[in-house]
């Protein structure tokens, strides 16, 4: 998609942003017709509401945009969504450049397209840089999100592990990055054997993907993602309808690139390794079963009780691997329980920690970014749901309470111990569309872990 800004234009049309409680006193510092026309129209400044002044032309001469001011991420997003094609400016008073930074992120994501099958004739409309910002902090932010989201919204068929692993090779190249993709399936078996069970019967055989960046001296970072390409949940097969957006199921491994080319193109003072699982738990003669028992990684016996619980199987043998190179912290994404949906809704993250510091630390982080996480209890006592009379464990638990936290409790054997850790259960997805965040596939808590990231390591 071509860039939505633009450094200059002879002709731009100002966009001024108006809160209710200001709207009076911006109109009254402007012509008289401005104010007519804006009471012949009703507009009262809402949050997310546009209105074209014209000019004796006939043409725009002024937009009014409405916003809410504890919301300023996204008082661009709307405007960049519905706008004719042309050159715009940030008008008004000035806000400030934290409001300005804030502003052209959200038009930046406010401009997103999916348009891989789709090409949208009419044109973006373009804004000019604000003055102050730091445009390189701006483009990385947006293409973060329109990675993930081109990743998420990819359907299967283009979208198989192979096509997975190729992304990362793609990021890698791009930042001068190092990758390493085990493709061989005997390798897989033997180094990675929860990943190739789950992956065994798809015609697209798994991938473990491992990219590594920064200064071997810096602290070291590990993001982990599930990369469940498609998940027709196996022989335990999903109903229809919950089979029809699994395409999703690698949210959390897009979720983990997204971060990963965030870091390296803002250069942040720490070392990352990025590790994926890419498999596709599809149904045939070679899929796991129900009362198998899997060896992971660290040899630990897993006894299953549901092939649709295979996300936890995946992240297994990477959190396994994540402590083997000595991690200063360790995240993992995941689309893992409808429990976690269920506890906190579509549109907030939820996430498990072993640090109750780090549960303190993201949440201003995330009131600032409109990026909303919540902490769940890591609950030890319910360590019991997960007894096997057969194995170490059973792969979720068979009573239907507490779905996310025993999903969590289970990767909890397989993380290293006294290494931070915080694991992210999320949607990946948005169910309705709002500004600056369409309908489709979603960048869930990106933008609360940069902050936490950069204050957690600065220079």
């Amino acid at each position: 998609m071509e860039s939505v800004f633009i450094t200059h234009a002879e002709l731009a049309v100002p966009l001024i942003p108006v809160t209710p409680e200001r709207l009076s006193g911006a109109l009254a510092a402007r012509p008289e017709h401005w104010r007519r026309w804006t009471e012949q129209h009703g507009f009262r400044a809402r949050d997310g509401s546009l209105l074209r002044i014209p000019s004796a032309e006939g043409l725009t001469e002024a937009v009014l945009i409405g916003y809410d001011p504890d919301a300023p991420l996204w008082m661009l997003a709307q405007a960049a969504k519905e706008l004719e094609p042309g050159s715009y400016r940030l008008g008004g008073e000035p806000l400030g450049a934290e409001m300005h930074l804030l502003a052209a992120i959200g038009w930046g994501l406010g401009s997103y397209r999916f348009e891989r099958y789709r090409k949208v004739e009419k044109a973006s409309p373009q804004l000019i840089w604000p003055e102050g910002i730091d445009r390189k902090r701006v483009e990385a932010v947006v293409a973060a999100h329109a990675l993930v989201r081109d990743l998420i919204n990819t359907p299967a068929a283009d979208m198989m592990p192979s096509d997975l692993a190729q992304a990362a090779e793609d990021l890698a190249a791009q930042f001068g990055a190092d990758s390493h993709v085990i493709r061989d399936a005997g390798e897989i078996a033997a180094g990675y054997p929860c990943i190739h069970a789950v992956g065994g019967a798809s015609v697209c055989g798994p991938r473990v993907i491992e990219l590594t960046w920064g200064d071997p001296g810096r602290p070291h970072v590990v993001l982990a993602g599930k990369g469940v390409c498609f998940d027709s949940g196996g022989l335990n097969l999903k109903p229809g309808n919950s089979m029809r957006l699994m395409k999703k199921d690698m949210g959390g491994a897009a979720i983990a690139l997204g971060l990963a080319r965030l870091i390296m193109a803002l250069s942040l003072p720490i070392r990352i390794t990025l590790l994926v699982g890419a498999v596709e738990n599809a149904v045939g003669s070679r899929a796991f079963r129900p009362g198998d028992v899997l060896t992971a990684r660290n040899g630990k016996t897993i006894e299953i009780d549901n092939t649709d619980a295979e996300g936890r199987l995946v992240l297994a043998d990477l959190l396994v691997r994540a402590g083997e190179i000595e991690p200063d912290l360790l995240i993992d994404f995941a689309t893992l329980t409808g429990a976690a949906r269920v506890a906190v809704g579509t549109e907030i993250a939820a996430f498990f920690s072993t640090n109750p510091e780090l549960e303190e630390a993201l949440s201003g982080h995330a009131a600032r970014w409109d990026d909303p996480v919540w902490p769940l209890p890591l609950h030890q006592a319910y360590r019991y749901m997960l007894d096997s009379d057969i194995a170490d464990m059973v792969n979720s638990s068979t009573n239907g309470y507490a779905g996310a936290i025993t999903a969590a409790l289970f990767l909890k054997e397989f993380a290293p111990e006294e290494v931070p850790w915080l694991h992210f259960d999320v949607m990946a997805w948005n169910t309705r569309a709002r500004p600056g965040r369409p309908k489709g596939g979603e960048a869930m808590a990106l933008r609360t872990l940069l902050g936490f990231l950069e204050s957690r390591f600065p220079d």
